[in-house]
């Protein structure tokens, strides 16, 4: 039944610490420098003193987002990290996502969770395909995007050209903020055109840089001093872009018409206080969410938030299991009891954490913005919604229908047991999807991409002790199934039963062994409803 009572808007102290929240993501293709800008903003933010360390523990020399050893191992990111730290007076929750399009599921996922973007370029590659998939979420959901150009120590492609693939490739105006002074052997710096302030390029990898020198304007002869001849080009560069690019439109930047620019090196810490400083001048509190009755806004009095990831293991030696809550509306308090929307029951947290990473720290409260940790028993799924009450679930948080399938077989019979929960526990993740035939009780898993299952197989292994094999299984396409009428949906399954399984949560899905198949079933069986959203997974399925 749909609840028609309107939402309390508090004005009170809390509206302050909405206020000053700012959560955003870090999105690229991979090897762009996502994962090193994202520890360098740590760096300048205060939460780490030097670049692989989090504060007040031994130097690492992997990135503090990277936790996991399998990412240590590969020198890739494979699940999303959560991080928060203080400045300028301000919250920050910033989460760090996998680039590699393997992943792309967990990406899409937290983008749900963000209430804004920054996006990382390569100067030499230019905007890439992990990038185009990754812009388009954030245009469905109008989410501003703000742009670093990254890699300026390096030999690049031209800056002009990089701004103009970014406004044809990715649909999107930009005006840029800071402009680079020559690329490569002969970089120099960086000209701050919103500040007028020019930045002198200085290699400082694992410590904070001074600050930047002030000049006057552009006819400033101290260009001339520290630059030479480059301050001529400088001139007629920037002359060039402000008769191009029109000045910087905040509201256009906050409806996701407009991505303000930035070029640096992320590994040698340089344009990354420009960028950080701007953001948190420019960059969205937080915003209100679409739930399936009504819109809500984070000054309602009553507390709402939903679970975007889930994550076993968090702390190997403990086991633990964590839903990761985006808070949406009201205040979260501990030990208060709330309402799991799906479940229908009341529950409490008597230990939740913000987090740095892997790191822990137990909080009392968190506000609209914030992303808390709760551990976990198996209530959660990811999509769950938590309320003081209301019935309301959130919308738009994606998965997709797989498309590479795989048979687990088991190689030590003996832990049999510890295979079966590491497969549930992962799946329930949304690391993998688990489908369960029940002709030979045969477990599939389907993913989006083929390194998830060295994923998997890996922390089977590492963190479940359990020993597995992947077998590949001919199928094209996974479609969950229903229908209105029970008795179609008993005839259908009838003729398809060797094509068909169960899902972990006991929904029916159609195996298809190409797209030819596909089609016909759909065509031959009006009256089948075939779902390739997750949409499924906030409603029952079953008829």
């Amino acid at each position: 039944m749909t609840n028609t009572a309107k939402p309390i808007i508090r004005a009170s102290f809390s509206d302050l610490e909405i206020g000053r929240r700012r959560t955003f993501g870090i999105i690229s293709h991979p090897d762009a420098g996502k994962t090193t800008l994202t520890e360098k903003l740590l760096l300048f933010g205060g939460a780490i003193h030097v670049a692989g360390a989090v504060k007040s523990n031994k130097i690492r020399k992997t990135a503090t987002s990277d936790f996991m050893e399998i990412e240590r191992q590969r020198g890739i990111s494979v699940a999303t990290s959560v991080m928060g730290f203080d400045y300028k007076a301000l919250r920050i929750n910033l989460l760090d996502t996998p680039g590699h399009k393997d992943f792309a599921e967990d990406t899409f996922r937290t983008l749900t969770a963000v209430d804004s973007v920054i996006v990382v370029i390569d100067s030499a590659k230019g905007v890439e395909s992990q990038t185009i998939k990754l812009m388009e979420v954030c245009r469905m959901r109008q989410t501003p995007v703000l742009v670093f150009v990254n890699k300026l120590d390096r030999e690049g492609r031209d800056p002009i050209e990089l701004l103009d693939e970014i406004e044809q490739t990715l649909q999107i105006d930009v005006r840029p903020m800071s402009w680079p002074i020559g690329m490569g052997a002969t970089f120099k710096g960086v000209y701050n055109l919103h500040e007028n302030s020019l930045h002198l390029f200085r290699p400082m990898r694992q410590t904070v840089a001074e600050d930047g020198i002030s000049v006057r304007d552009l006819s400033d002869p101290l260009l001339d001093n520290h630059l030479g001849g480059q301050a001529i080009r400088l001139r007629k560069d920037v002359e060039l872009l402000e008769g191009v690019y029109t000045t910087f439109d905040t509201e256009r930047y906050l409806e996701g018409s407009l991505a303000p620019v930035f070029f640096g090196s992320a590994l040698n810490n340089f344009g990354v206080r420009e960028l950080l400083d701007t953001f948190v001048a420019i960059a969205p509190s937080p915003r209100q969410r679409y739930a399936d009755q009504r819109v809500v806004s984070p000054y309602e009095e009553g507390f709402s938030g939903f679970v975007f990831k889930i994550h076993a293991n968090l702390d190997p030696r403990h086991r633990d299991r964590i839903a990761f809550l985006r808070v949406c509306s009201g205040r979260f308090d501990r030990n208060k009891f709330y309402h799991h929307v799906r479940q229908g029951k009341s529950l409490r947290f008597r230990t939740p954490a913000s987090f740095m990473a892997q790191e822990k720290t137990l909080i009392e409260e968190a506000y609209p913005g914030d992303v808390i940790g709760l551990y976990d028993t198996g209530n959660f799924k990811i999509g769950d919604t938590l309320t003081e009450g209301e019935a309301i679930m959130f919308k738009g948080i994606p998965s997709f229908s797989p498309e590479i399938f795989r048979q687990v077989v088991n190689i030590d019979p003996m832990k049999s047991k510890q295979l079966e929960s590491g497969i549930r526990q992962l799946s329930d993740e949304g690391v993998a999807q688990l489908f369960i035939q029940e002709y030979g009780n045969r477990r599939i898993i389907g993913t989006v991409g083929a390194l998830q299952f060295d994923v998997i197989q890996y922390r089977l292994e590492h963190e479940y002790g359990a020993l597995c094999r992947f077998e590949p299984l001919p199928f094209y396409k996974a479609a969950w199934i229903t229908a209105k009428d029970s008795r179609e949906l008993e005839a259908f399954c009838k003729y398809k039963s060797d094509r068909l399984a169960q899902d972990k949560d006991g929904n029916l899905v159609f195996f298809a062994e190409s797209n030819w198949n596909l089609q016909r079933a759909i065509e031959d069986n009006p009256k089948i409803i075939f779902s390739f959203s997750s949409e499924f997974m906030q409603i029952p399925l079953t008829v």
